[in-house]
């Protein structure tokens, strides 16, 4: 079987989107499929593109044995409603450069940005004849509403019509969440049978449990959020809890990304004044977040509660199971609920940073349960959720439609 995947977020890019294409892309491979994958120059989310890529339209490249096809976005940092539309219509026009270079395939899987990537996975269709499936991350344009859209707007009654139109031309859609198969289903009108359930996944073989550097030198309890500076997520929360522990604990937070959110990250610790707290403003190599996980003693998924963002499960999660690390889980919905399901963490509700600062110190106060809920987390998603298990789920998913 050969699968093309057309994702504008691909590693080195940071993100969901960025991590579940490139999971399923390996997953693929690893179950014998021929897996091609049409992605935009990296450029997320600060928008700085590699020097490598300048002066350039078209890169073709080689990662084991997936093709990768590289096409131009401008160089914006993905930072309000305007530089992402942008950066959205300018891959979905130029990932068809690569048409050029990409060989016929028996299957698409529109991977992102959810709904966009249909409409040039349509183009390719044509070329090859060949059905498409939908990938969703996040609800569009739902969740534009928890970024301030209004529902009643342009932008609103066009982008659900345009999803409408995405889902009728795809054969298949592979949300990664159970929650959100009520919607598609009523107010998308996606038939219950067009739709399986693909979860993120893990490199269980990247995300490998570690154990702690400089043990000897310890002397306080590491919390550490690691990844997007998004508006999913209520740093906030955060910050007043490390507020209210400043001068009773031994406790200290490390706050390593990038996004729109980071100046004003910056600026609240300085207003709050907090020496407990060190921002790192800093991407890294997916390799090296497996090593500054393992320097944590409890890993943070600090969401805001908002709308749609609930219905999602990050795969940050996965990756948080996979270091062996307990979870504290800010959330009211579907987040919540798998990290109780798999007794991984700690649940709290979004916004309330006094049981936050509870759940911190119980953990700290309890190594026995932080390890226990760090350990059962790591069993679930090596059992369930490695990348080649995904693949081997999407493969019979994909194979399902080529045979009928």
């Amino acid at each position: 079987m050969k699968v093309l995947i057309i994702a504008q977020y691909y590693p080195p890019d940071m993100g969901g989107g960025a991590t579940r294409a490139s999971n399923i892309a390996k997953g693929l491979s690893l179950v014998g499929v021929d897996v091609t994958v049409v992605t935009a120059f990296p450029h997320y989310p600060t928008g700085i593109i590699p020097k490598k890529y300048k002066s350039k339209i078209l890169a073709v490249e080689k990662e084991g044995k997936i093709n990768v096809v590289r096409t131009y976005v401008p160089g914006l940092p993905s930072k309000g409603i305007g530089n992402r539309l942008l950066l959205f219509l300018s891959f979905a026009l130029s990932s068809l450069f690569a048409m050029p270079v990409v060989k016929q395939t028996d299957v698409i899987w529109a991977a992102n940005p959810n709904i966009i990537a249909v409409f040039p996975s349509l183009i390719y269709k044509l070329k090859s004849k060949c059905p498409i499936f939908q990938n969703v991350d996040d609800l569009w344009p739902d969740t534009l509403y928890d970024l301030g859209v209004n529902k009643n707007s342009l932008v609103a009654h066009v982008g659900e019509f345009l999803a409408k139109v995405s889902y009728k031309f795809s054969a298949g859609v592979t949300p990664l969440s159970p929650a959100y198969v009520n919607i598609l289903t009523q107010k998308y009108s996606v038939d219950r049978n067009k739709i399986t359930i693909i979860p993120a996944g893990v490199d269980i073989d990247k995300f490998y449990l570690q154990k702690q550097k400089n043990q000897k030198n310890k002397n306080c309890f590491k919390v550490l959020y690691i990844g997007s500076f998004s508006p999913a997520y209520d740093f906030n929360q955060v910050l007043m809890a490390a507020k209210s522990l400043s001068d009773s604990s031994n406790v200290k937070f490390i706050i390593q990304g990038g996004g729109e959110l980071a100046f004003e990250l910056h600026q609240r610790v300085k207003a709050y004044g907090l020496s407990n707290v060190e921002v790192i403003e800093k991407i890294v190599p997916r390799n090296e977040v497996a090593e500054i996980m393992a320097d944590a003693d409890a890993l943070i998924l600090p969401l805001n509660g908002i709308g749609s963002i609930e219905l999602g499960i990050s795969s940050k999660l996965y990756e948080y199971q996979a270091a062996g690390k307990p979870i504290l889980c800010c959330s009211s919905g579907q987040p919540g609920r798998y990290v109780m399901q798999t007794n991984s963490g700690i649940v709290i509700k979004p916004g309330d940073f006094e049981v936050l600062s509870k759940s911190i110190i119980y953990l700290r106060d309890n190594p026995l349960i932080a390890e226990s809920f760090g350990s059962d987390g790591r069993s679930y998603v090596k059992d369930n959720l490695s990348i080649q298990r995904i693949g081997l789920a999407m493969k019979k998913t994909l194979n399902k439609t080529l045979v009928n």
